[in-house]
This record gives C-alpha cells, structure tokens and sequence, in this order.
C-alpha cells in the first residue's frame, strides 16, 4: 500500500511581461505563472500538477490548494477511484460556498486532479493520454460528474460513443505515434510585437509546419486591420489566420470588428466576449455566419474561460460555437475536461484546446490525443494551440515536428517541473525575482537583463 504524505506548495512566476509574451487586448502585462502542486508518497514516484496565472493572485490560488490539501494526505494511489476523487474535490460543501465548481477553488481542484493522474499514471507505467485511451467506455464514463449534464448528454449516450469509437483505437494510436496531433501557433500574434516581429514568425511558422496561426486582436481596429493585413500578406492565402480578443467585446462591437476583418478572411473570432455570456456568443455567430469572402462564415470559438461543463453545455446547446476550446487547467482538471471531450461529441463539435502559458502544452496534448483515439476518432478541423514559451523548465517539454505534437512517451501528465526553474522562479524570493524592483503587489518594474 502506497500513502501520500504530504502536499507541497510553490507560487511560480515567470516575468514574461518585460519581452510582452502573452500580451493581448484585455491582458497587456501578463506573467505567466503557476500555483504549483507536489503529491509526496511514502514510495514514489510523487504526484505533480498545478493550475496556470497570469501573476498577481497565484499567491491565492496557492492558498486554495493547501485548503483542499486535507482530503489528499493519506490517499492510496494504487487504490484510488479517480471520479470519486475528483468529486470528493468539487463537492464539498463548505469550500463550494465559495464558489460552485467555478473559480479560485475550482482552479485549486484541478491542480490536484491533475497531480493525481499524473501520480497515477507514472505508477501505472503509462503517459495519461495512453492511460485514459486504455480504459473501457465503462471506466471513462465513471469518471465523469454526471450532475447537471444529462439533459444534454447521458452516461448510457456516453457509453454509445465511446464504443462506436472501440474499433479503431489501434490503428489511431499507431497513426499517433507516427505523425503526431496537428498543432497551430499563436508565437506569432502577441498585441505587443511590432510589424517586422509580426512578419518574421508568421513566416517561420508557415516554414516549421504550421498551417494556421492566430492574432491577438481587441485593443485599436485600425492596429487590427493592418497587423490582419501584415500576417496574410506575410503567409498567403492558404493558411487559415484565427484572430483572439481575449472577452474584450459586446456583441455589437464584435460583430463590426469582425466585419471590418472579414476582407482578410479570419479562420475564427475566440472568445469574442465574456465566456458566460453563451447568448451572446450565439447572436455573434449568427451575425458572422456569411461574412467572410465569398459568403463563408467566420466561426466563433470559446472555452478556455469557461470555468465549468455547464457553461459548455449550454454554448452546445445553444448552438452558440463552432469550436470547444478546453483547457487542461481550468474547469475539474482532467476528469471534467473528459466530460466536455463527451459532450462536444454527442453534438459534432471539434475541440481546439487552449495552450501555452506555462506548461498547458505539456497537459493538454494528452487530453487531445485521447480524444482522437477514444472518444472523437479524428482530427478533421482539429488543431491544438502551440506556444513556444517555457518548455525548457519541464522533465517532459511538449515537442513539435512539422507542425504536430509528437506524442509524449514518458509516464505521468508531462507535468514536473524543473526542480532549479522552481527555485529560480518562486515568488517573490528566487533569484529571478530578486533582480527586479517590485512596484505592486505581485508586479514589477521591467528592468532585469535575466533571459527567460
């Protein structure tokens, strides 16, 4: 028998504002940052996850984590109900008050469910993405926090896909090892990049592989229409540009922002505004359905906000997306992500998870790769967003080749970090922060010559 003894703690940060990595229209100075989880047992290996910021509050989201801490210590892995885990997390009621499966204590959970699977997963031998692709239809079903979906989705509808998807594991597996999950690079759009910056990754990303990039859009339209103008004049007709606005609009402005686009032929319009706002996401979609060249629609895709499967539920029954962006650290972690993989399913949707920040590449690839083995079968319009930011300070960094993750081998979520990037990174004490002069609660002034 195998016992966690003890959850550590660690508020990494990484000062990515002082190049503007990450920058966009509603986030100009973001540090990206991790409230960072180790599940220590008493035989190893030990359990590694965290949940991603942007800086100023991964302190708080730290503290949400030690107070869920209590219902891990003592936990065996190798006995553990993984959907009883995750729901003994999400449910209980005193720590729900503070806010139903959304928000700083969801956040919190996920951390720890993602450090379980990670946990178990190394004990079991396997990456997760090939730990959840070995389960039977039963088993995945069983992880899932029925409450609140079945009006959308039932565990019987649930288990009909997932058996019709049984067949062609084998063969998709091995199509994954050989090519990899197609990708798409947001490296190149960041707010705060000149012209020539903006020019020059756009055309290396078509030269690695990629067919699609994405711009950060929302803060100036004239800025907008030219940068637009700037990356199709840099890659051509032929690869698809989507265009991010980070929740900066109504639906009104959306609409004639994207009108205004429309000449340059955007792929999509993601997160146009808030992310609970799914009427609002329906009335921009339906505005949008014929306004690129030629009558084709701009779509509108949204997720990676979306702070739990309800609010997915909803955007997929209102017919308010035409692409499900989850995020392998917001909502539940992993079990409530495979819940949203089911639901986009059941209703045709392709998912193009969010990525970058500090280790989402290194997650969600592997809830990506299990969809297209077990649950969706294919990656027809399904692309996974890939940011070449901070890798290096992970055991297991995610790899691209011409344009397509390659699948992780190594056991666990891809999730430990570098024990010198933890020590360098930790805020506000590690040698990366010393050097820089605070001048907010959690911020800094952007003077240091350290490259990150």
């Amino acid at each position: 028998m195998a016992v966690i003894v003890a959850v550590d703690t660690f508020d990494v940060r990484f000062p990515t504002s002082r190049e503007l990595d990450g920058s966009d229209a509603m986030n100009p100075d973001p540090d990206y940052s991790a409230a960072y989880v180790v599940l220590r047992t008493d035989d190893g290996p030990d359990g590694h996850g965290f949940t991603f910021t942007i800086g100023r509050g991964n302190d708080i989201c730290r503290v949400a984590i030690e107070a869920l801490a209590p219902f891990v210590v003592g936990v065996d892995p190798d006995a553990i109900d993984l959907g009883a885990f995750a729901r003994t997390l999400t449910h209980d009621s005193q720590l729900r008050w503070l806010g139903p499966e959304k928000g700083l204590v969801h956040l919190a959970a996920a951390a720890l469910i993602n450090a379980m699977w990670d946990l178990v997963a190394k004990r079991a031998g396997k990456p997760v993405w090939r730990y959840l692709a070995d389960l039977t239809p039963e088993q995945i079903v069983d992880l899932v926090d029925w409450r609140y979906l079945t009006d959308a989705l039932t565990p019987e509808e649930a288990l009909r896909i997932l058996r019709a998807a049984e067949p062609g594991r084998a063969g998709r597996i091995a199509t994954l090892l050989a090519r990899g999950y197609p990708a798409y690079t947001t490296s190149p759009g960041w707010l705060g990049y000149d012209d020539e910056k903006l020019a020059r990754l756009a055309k290396q990303a078509v030269a690695d592989g990629f067919t699609q990039i994405k711009l950060k859009v929302g803060a100036d339209l004239s800025d907008d229409v030219h940068r637009f103008r700037t990356a199709r004049e840099a890659v051509g007709p032929g690869v698809r540009i989507a265009v991010d606005a980070n929740q900066r609009w109504d639906v009104d402005v959306a609409v004639e922002w994207m009108t205004a686009l429309a000449p340059y032929d955007p792929w999509w319009i993601e997160e146009p505004t808030s992310p609970d706002d799914v009427l609002a996401h329906a009335a921009i979609r339906a505005a949008l359905a014929t306004a690129a060249p030629e009558g084709r629609p701009i779509r509108v895709a949204t997720g990676e906000h979306v702070q739990n499967r309800i609010v997915f539920k909803q955007l997929l029954q209102a017919g308010a997306v035409d692409f499900v962006q989850i995020d392998a650290c917001r909502v539940g972690g992993v079990n409530e992500n495979v819940a949203i993989l089911l639901l986009a399913a059941k209703y045709g949707v392709p998912v193009c998870p969010h990525a970058g920040g500090v280790g989402l590449c290194e997650l969600v690839q592997h809830l990506s790769m299990f969809d297209f083995v077990a649950v969706s079968g294919t990656t027809e319009n399904r692309v996974l967003e890939f940011v070449d930011h901070l890798h290096e300070h992970f055991l297991a960094p995610a790899i691209v080749r011409n344009g397509h993750y390659v699948a992780p081998a190594q056991p666990g979520f891809s999730a430990e970090m570098r024990q010198d990037s933890i020590a360098t990174y930790s805020y506000p004490d590690g040698p990366a922060w010393a050097s820089l002069t605070p001048t907010a609660p959690g911020g800094c002034e952007r003077e240091s010559t350290l490259d990150v």
